[in-house]
């Protein structure tokens, strides 16, 4: 009343009064939890029927008989504990208590973990994340736990990750042997490709990957003593090519130089590296070339997206391996540029060659493998299969794109390089294998597909998948369902005929 009545000197007493009464009144409600003789917010508590009974609990904390429901909301308040009841210098003393500390968390942590692995039973190939540090999805080999270089949250690499003492020790003596296996093959004089196949299928070690994929591709020889002659040649008839082609003749196919132009900007437009003048110049200069010296096919809307991994890999060699955000253009010389310029081309010309026919006029090769993708979901997923069709939607708007780009817009870089690791240590893995990968990306989305319920939502979901979030091993959980369905139906193409059975 006299907040609202009295004069100024009046109303600021009665403020004065109010606020002294409502800081005595917080205080006596929220006194610190040990003067209260509460239980603490986030302490353990039993979890009876779970596998591992509670470490390390008191007689106060064993279950007690239940307990009779409240009578009213001040009975049901004082038995509820809530960490919204304490301050931030309550919570901060919590954790300087003695009720919780550093070790009795981490002992109970590695306890339980190691019971988990002790009694779990392996599981089946694809549902464990393999990841390139150790994982091993491929040909005769058995599922593996994931290693220290799996986040437990997927995002950026700021990740917490959640390991153990134990588990970290055996992930560094799986890097290690790894390692060790990746050197041995590679330390050969003459380098045996189906035993580099074998290891890179898992994924190639970041450092290792720019030779590896000079390797598999074709592009770099085997011979260790032809490798560095074999560079420079090829890296100096490119430039040759540039002043021949680039240079002089691209007024006379400006249509051609025209799309390329176009297409150059969209490349991964939300990464800064490739927006910059002279890195887009590289890019027209490869994809120019290459048109032109492939008249069958020409340059084709799409072939510019598979430029990228190829450059991403080759620049991190000059750069201490950053991720490719991390990157600025002025970091490199114009020598180191011209090479990377260079090794793109050719090994972009050979992964090409595989897959031309996705390219010549009417694009058969992409047809062929929607059709073969649309007859492969209706054994492996019949049920999402005839989704699509009771909502009229066409395999073709959007598989199209998956086959065109090679998945590259559907998933973040880092997942396509990842998968490309896999692709060139498989025969034909960009052409055959590819399609087996679209399959197991496919089922991977059936659930939340299925809940779709026309057609406009179903292709929005399909043309939009939330893949941003992806890293290793998702893909690699990809890849070992991709590599179940080409040992069913690799060998038995009678199985993808739409009348057997």
């Amino acid at each position: 009343l006299l907040l609202n009545r009295g004069n100024g000197t009046v109303r600021e007493k009665a403020r004065d009064a109010t606020n002294g009464f409502i800081t005595a009144l917080l205080m006596s409600r929220f006194q610190a939890p040990w003067n209260r003789n509460v239980s603490l917010p986030g302490s353990i508590q039993p979890v009876y029927g779970a596998q591992h009974p509670p470490l390390g609990l008191t007689n106060a904390n064993s279950p007690s008989k239940q307990q009779k429901p409240a009578k009213n909301f001040d009975e049901f308040e004082a038995r509820t504990n809530d960490a919204w009841s304490f301050s931030d210098e309550d919570l901060m003393a919590l954790g300087l208590g003695k009720v919780w500390s550093q070790e009795v968390a981490e002992s109970t942590a590695t306890s339980v973990i190691e019971n988990h692995i002790k009694n779990s039973s392996p599981a089946p190939i694809g549902t464990i994340g393999l990841l390139s540090g150790g994982g091993s999805a491929g040909p005769n080999k058995k599922s593996s736990l994931p290693t220290a270089e799996s986040p437990v949250c997927s995002g950026d690499d700021k990740s917490v990750y959640h390991r153990t003492s134990s588990s970290r020790e055996r992930d560094k003596a799986t890097q290690a042997l790894k390692q060790e296996k990746f050197d041995a093959i590679l330390g050969e004089e003459s380098i045996d490709l189906d035993k580099l196949r074998a290891v890179c299928w898992n994924g190639i070690p970041v450092a290792l990957r720019p030779i590896c994929w000079r390797l598999l591709t074709g592009y770099l020889p085997t011979n260790k003593a032809r490798q560095e002659d074999t560079l420079k040649r090829k890296r100096k008839e490119y430039f040759l090519f540039v002043e021949s082609l680039f240079h002089t003749a691209k007024d006379f196919n400006q249509e051609t130089y025209r799309q390329i132009k176009i297409d150059i900007p969209r490349t991964k437009p939300l990464i800064p590296l490739f927006q910059k003048p002279e890195i887009q110049i590289i890019f027209e200069r490869i994809l120019y070339i290459w048109a032109i010296r492939h008249p069958a096919s020409g340059y084709v809307q799409g072939i510019n997206d598979l430029v990228v991994p190829f450059f991403t890999v080759f620049l991190s060699e000059f750069n201490g391996f950053k991720y490719v955000e991390d990157m600025d253009c002025s970091e490199f010389s114009e020598e180191e540029l011209r090479a990377i310029e260079a090794d793109c081309f050719w090994c972009l010309s050979k992964l090409l060659d595989g897959i031309q026919d996705n390219y010549t006029f009417a694009q058969p090769g992409i047809q062929t493998k929607v059709s073969q993708l649309k007859d492969l979901m209706k054994r492996i997923d019949s049920n999402l299969h005839h989704h699509f069709e009771n909502h009229q939607v066409e395999y073709l708007q959007f598989a199209f794109r998956w086959m065109n780009n090679l998945l590259m817009r559907e998933i973040p870089l880092i997942c396509t390089i990842r998968l490309w690791d896999t692709y060139q240590s498989e025969q034909d893995g960009f052409s055959s294998f590819h399609l087996y990968v679209s399959a197991a990306f496919l089922k991977y989305w059936s659930k939340e597909l299925k809940e779709e319920r026309d057609f406009q939502g179903l292709l929005l979901k399909l043309q939009n998948l939330p893949t941003y979030h992806w890293r290793e091993p998702e893909i690699n959980q990809i890849l070992a369902q991709a590599y179940e369905l080409k040992m069913m139906f690799a060998n038995a193409p009678s199985h993808l005929n739409a009348n057997y059975g």
